[in-house]
C-alpha cells in the first residue's frame, strides 16, 4: 500500500490550531501532533512525521545558514545564525576574567503579524 505524501495534501485556508485546552505556555511537539491529528485529520504518525520533518528542515538550514542569514517562516518570524566573536567575560562570584570561545548563536525576531496578534490578545487572558 502506497503512503500518502503529506505534503501535498490540501488544507483548507480557514483551518487554525488553537491551543484552547493548553494549561501552560509550553508548546510541545506532542501538543502539535495531537492538534495536526484532531483539526486536520492526519493519523498520528503522519502528524508526527510532519512535525519532525517540519523541525528538521529549520535545523538543517540554520545548520547550513552563512553568517546573518535568515530561515523566515512568513507570517511568524525569522531564525538568524550570528558568529559571535571571541570576548572577555567575568565570573560574577569571583569578578574573575574568563574567556568566552567565540561561537555561533541562533536569533529570533517574530513578524509584524505575530506581534500584532500577541498585542491584540487581552490583559487578563494571558493571567494565570
Amino acid at each position: 500500500m502506497k503512503e500518502p505524501n503529506i505534503f501535498k495534501m490540501a488544507l483548507e485556508p480557514a483551518v487554525e490550531l488553537v491551543f484552547d485546552e493548553l494549561s501552560t505556555a509550553t508548546l510541545t511537539k506532542a501538543d502539535l501532533v495531537d492538534a495536526l491529528f484532531e483539526r486536520i485529520g492526519l493519523s498520528k504518525r503522519e502528524a508526527k512525521e510532519v512535525v519532525e520533518m517540519f523541525f528538521e528542515i529549520i535545523a538543517e538550514s540554520l545548520v547550513a545558514s552563512e553568517d546573518d542569514e535568515e530561515v523566515k517562516i512568513t507570517g511568524f518570524g525569522n531564525f538568524r545564525v550570528r558568529n559571535k566573536n571571541p570576548r572577555p567575560g567575568r565570573n560574577p562570584r569571583t569578578g574573575e576574567l574568563v574567556p568566552i570561545a567565540a561561537r555561533r548563536v541562533i536569533t529570533f525576531h517574530a513578524s509584524a503579524k505575530l506581534k500584532e496578534r500577541v498585542q491584540d490578545v487581552p490583559a487578563d487572558l494571558t493571567k494565570d
